[in-house]
């Protein structure tokens, strides 16, 4: 665990530079959570109140409409008709931030 590695190189060892402090001194789990496959009983209720949210979150910031997408994406974890999982609203928001990190698709 954190401290114990018989070397100086961890599993991730740039990882620890890039994280925030009180975060890095804690181990991190890389992996997903092993209930990720969990499944979500369809909820109007919640599905409704997580997209009303959503609306008012959104603005005019790029940041407002991401989150905004986020809050859609999980309502879409309690709608029968959509077929998604917390380990694709995880990959696809980390596909995100990356993008953004990066200065985003167009480069110019």
């Amino acid at each position: 665990m954190s401290g114990t590695h018989d070397s100086e190189e961890g599993e991730h060892p740039e990882a620890d530079d890039a994280l925030p402090e009180e975060v890095a001194e804690e181990e991190p789990d890389w992996e997903m959570a092993p209930d990720s496959d969990a499944e979500f009983e369809p909820d109007a209720e919640r599905r409704a109140v997580l997209r009303e949210v959503a609306d008012d979150v959104y603005g005019d910031t790029s940041e407002s409409k991401q989150v905004a997408a986020i809050l859609y994406r999980v309502s879409d974890l309690y709608d029968p008709d959509e077929d998604t999982s917390p380990e694709e609203i995880y990959l696809n928001v980390r596909h995100i931030m990356d993008i953004k990190e990066q200065g985003g698709l167009r480069k110019d």
